[in-house]
Parts: structure tokens; C-alpha cells; sequence
């Protein structure tokens, strides 16, 4: 897969702008929410707009809203990295990144849009919440470990393949033992906070790794070559 300087700068870009809205949203809004704890609080905790208790959980978030708005936009913005880097893919392995993405981002949207609160539990709504955070987490560490084998399939020893490939099947695990510590009361490893993060943070690390690699690498005389004959190509055809 050979992507173009300034696509690769976009959609590192893109990247790393996702990421950051995440990480800095939440900050400041846990910030805000007197006595949120990473390991104990669920990150959607922050976007309940009702104040009480949840799942034997004191909600209190005031700035709810920044913390929704933010879920949304970094959707926004990973699903747009994905449009721009994807058109240095094969047809097959397009159609999966996009589809990958789009289910992402309608995800992480769920999850600003739909709270996991006591009023939505009420009203029947939580279930959405639940799916979204569901397809945001499961499909944001897939892309990571799709990605990395098919970089790996270029240059097997890729640095950048390996840990793309391991920060997706950590994320997954998180996730897996989230939901084990979580349902039963026989296993208790690590807050449901932590598992949490691990799953979601994993996209976040991978996401900053990326952009970060796509910023920084170089093109070579064999990219350029590349597109300039694909230019041709396209040229004679037209």
C-alpha cells in the first residue's frame, strides 16, 4: 500500500486530531465531575447530563455536553483519516476499512448521543448506548490489526505492523475481560474503569501512533515514480 505525502499528512493529521479530542475532553471534563475516578468511573459517566446515582455510581457532570460533543467529533474525524488513506488500497481492502470506519463512527456517536444513565435504562434506550460503545471498540481495534497485516504482509518485520497488531488484540482483550469481570462476582482483577480504557485507549494509542507515522515518514523515489505513472494511466485513458 503506498500512500501519497499529502494524503499521508491529512490523514495523520486527522488522526491525531481525533485522539487529541478524545483525551482532552475527557480530561476536562473529569476535570469538572467532583470525585471521577478513571479506575472506577466509566468513560460515558461523563456525558450522563442527570445528577444521582448509577450502577452505585454518584454521577455529577457538568460539562456533559463537552464530553458528548466530543464523542461525535472524533468519530467524525477517524472516519474521515480512513476516507483519505484508503484510496491507496485494493478494492477489497477499501470497502473493509470504510466499512470498518463508518461503524466506528456511528459507534462513538451512539455513545454521545444515547447516555448510559438511569433515564435511559428507564426508557428503554440504553441498549443503543451499550451497542454503539459495542461497535465503536470491537471495530476501532479490528482496524488496527487490519492494518497491521497488511503492512506486515508488505515488510513482515514492520516495527509499526507488530504493535499495530498488538494494541488491536489488547484492546479486544479489554474488552473480553471487561465483560467477564463485570458479570460475575467470583472474578475481580481490575476496576471495570481500567478494562475499559484498556479497550478504548488502545484505539486512542493506536491512532497517535499512526498519524505520527504517517507525518513522519518520507517519500521515496519509488512512490514517486508510482503516481506518476498512475497519472499516466489515468491520462491515457480519459
Amino acid at each position: 500500500m503506498t500512500i501519497r505525502r499529502r494524503s499521508s499528512i491529512v490523514a495523520g493529521v486527522l488522526w491525531i486530531l481525533s485522539a487529541l479530542v478524545h483525551l482532552s475532553t475527557e480530561a476536562v471534563t473529569a476535570a469538572a465531575f467532583t470525585g471521577y475516578s478513571y479506575a472506577t468511573n466509566y468513560i460515558s459517566d461523563l456525558g450522563i447530563p442527570e445528577v444521582g446515582e448509577y450502577q452505585g455510581r454518584a454521577i455529577d457532570s457538568p460539562l456533559h455536553l463537552v464530553m458528548n460533543v466530543g464523542f461525535v467529533v472524533q468519530g467524525a474525524l477517524y472516519l474521515a483519516a480512513v476516507c483519505v488513506v484508503v484510496r491507496a488500497c485494493a478494492t477489497r481492502e477499501r470497502r473493509m476499512l470504510v466499512a470498518l470506519a463508518i461503524v466506528y463512527a456511528i459507534g462513538i456517536s451512539l455513545v454521545g448521543i444515547v447516555h448510559g444513565s438511569q433515564a435511559s435504562d428507564d426508557n428503554g434506550s440504553a441498549i443503543f448506548h451499550v451497542l454503539g460503545a459495542g461497535m465503536a471498540i470491537i471495530s476501532g481495534n479490528v482496524v488496527a490489526i487490519a492494518v497491521g497485516i497488511g503492512v506486515a504482509r508488505e515488510r513482515p518485520r514492520s516495527p509499526y505492523a507488530l504493535a499495530s497488531i498488538a494494541l488491536g488484540a489488547i484492546g479486544l482483550s479489554g474488552l473480553a475481560m471487561l465483560q467477564i469481570d463485570a458479570g460475575t462476582t467470583t472474578i475481580d482483577l481490575l476496576p471495570d474503569g481500567v478494562w475499559e480504557r484498556i479497550a478504548v485507549y488502545a484505539v486512542t494509542a493506536w491512532q497517535l501512533m499512526t498519524g505520527t507515522v504517517l507525518l513522519t515518514r518520507k517519500t521515496d523515489g519509488s512512490e514517486a515514480r508510482l503516481a506518476l505513472t498512475r497519472d499516466r494511466v489515468t491520462s491515457a485513458h480519459r
